[in-house]
């Protein structure tokens, strides 16, 4: 354990920290300073003995800043930079339908061009998060029938209604 440090130091810190875990990780430290062992350490923390050592190596290398709990790394990206490139051309270029055999791309489209382009197996729903990170958007239009006449649309649409207007009749006390 750090020299550096005393027990009563260690909880003051424990104290003023606004972390749960950092708390929680202080305090079984701060009872292997007061003289414990680190089974009462371990008991304190409500962990194994295994997990109270790799505390106390967080601590002697980053000091109590070390035993606040970081955000996981995640997974390795499945698209480099080169490739999300290349995929911005190929969205912003649109599918050739004779080569791609569509004539609009769809996330099923462009999954089956990354894993021809670049061998790389990515779902529909990764894909449309990589995309849409990119700044794209699903959009469609709304769809037309192919025999629609345009002249007889006007006859057709909803209009506002007309203006308020009082009605031909007479109120009772105007008639005697």
């Amino acid at each position: 354990m750090r020299g550096d440090f005393t027990a009563a130091a260690v909880r003051r810190l424990a104290h003023g920290s606004r972390d749960a875990g950092q708390v929680r990780r202080l305090l079984s430290l701060a009872a292997i300073y007061g003289g414990g062992s680190r089974s009462a350490a371990a008991l304190v923390g409500g962990v194994g003995l295994q997990t109270v050592r790799d505390w106390v190596l967080r601590f002697n290398r980053d000091g109590p800043d070390g035993l606040i709990d970081g955000k996981a790394p995640g997974g390795r990206p499945r698209l480099d930079a080169s490739q999300r490139a290349a995929l911005a051309a190929a969205v912003e270029r649109g599918p050739i339908p004779a080569a791609h055999g569509v004539v609009r791309w769809r996330l099923v489209d462009l999954v089956q061009w990354v894993q021809d382009e670049f061998a790389v197996s990515i779902s529909p729903q990764t894909l449309g998060r990589e995309l849409r990170a990119m700044g794209y958007r699903k959009l469609s239009a709304r769809p037309r029938h192919h025999a629609q006449e345009a002249e007889t649309i006007p006859a057709f649409k909803k209009t506002s209604p007309p203006k308020w207007q009082r009605s031909g009749r007479r109120s009772r006390a105007a008639h005697p």
